[in-house]
């Protein structure tokens, strides 16, 4: 998936209200308050002086003429901060068949709806084979060694996510939650049970309940992002007993 517009560069002088950043231009040093797009923590990807990349709009419907859409890590790696560009990155992923455990599917249908009032990302169909049911989570957390951490902080619409994953797997159809590592510098996946231990017991429940649980990395740069090859998730219990 490529950026629709190219990305300039900025230095980030702070995020704040959740959706807001201000940043300073690289080119001209102008201060711009900027969209960004991301309701997490963030946790390491908010220092100030971090060099982000922004895409512009010309849009006069829209007051904010910035969304801030990838962070500049050391090494010359990357991380996507847009929460809504996974998705995107996962439906092409779909439809060229990149995604081995899923490739089978051939008819791919986005945000239906399921469970109590929720939508799955992704329903896949095809004559022969049981239902699919993906959902998907953008992982961006990383505190130690190589290891990618979901999620950044509490996310009860997680868990939720999961439960109702947990019995779609039971009544026969296949479930799977899809973690899409957003960042360059991490090689596998485990669940912040110090930050979120509900989403992390929940999510061993589903695990034993069938749900599988997928791991894909990805490439990322100022001009594009796509889905590459497989990680492996921690096969040990992540949350311990499960509070019923």
């Amino acid at each position: 998936m490529r950026f629709q517009t190219p990305l300039v560069p900025a230095r980030l002088i702070r995020r704040y209200k959740r959706f807001l950043a201000d940043v300073a231009l690289e080119e001209t040093g102008q201060e711009v308050t900027v969209h960004c797009p991301n309701p997490g923590a963030m946790l390491g990807l908010k220092d100030d002086g971090l060099r982000v990349w922004l895409e512009p709009n010309d849009d006069p419907k829209k007051k904010l003429k910035y969304g801030w859409r990838v962070a500049e890590l050391p090494d010359e790696q990357f991380a996507c901060i847009d929460t809504s560009l996974p998705n995107r990155v996962v439906k092409e992923a779909l439809l060229s068949g990149s995604i081995a455990e899923l490739a089978n599917y051939k008819t791919v249908r986005p945000e239906v709806p399921y469970g109590t009032g929720s939508r799955i990302d992704f329903l896949l169909t095809q004559d022969g084979l049981p239902d699919a049911y993906v959902e998907v989570k953008s992982v961006t957390l990383r505190r130690e060694g190589n290891w990618a951490e979901f999620p950044d902080c509490v996310t009860a619409r997680g868990a939720k996510h999961l439960q109702e994953l947990s019995q779609i797997a039971q009544s026969g159809a296949r479930a799977a939650m899809l973690y899409l590592v957003s960042r360059t510098d991490c090689t596998r996946l485990k669940m912040a049970a110090d930050l979120d231990p509900t989403y992390a017991r929940e999510f061993d429940h589903a695990r034993a309940n069938g749900v599988e649980m997928l791991c894909y990395a990805s490439t990322i740069s100022p001009h594009e992002m796509s889905l590459t090859h497989a990680l492996p998730v921690d096969p040990s219990p992540q949350g311990g007993a499960r509070l019923v």
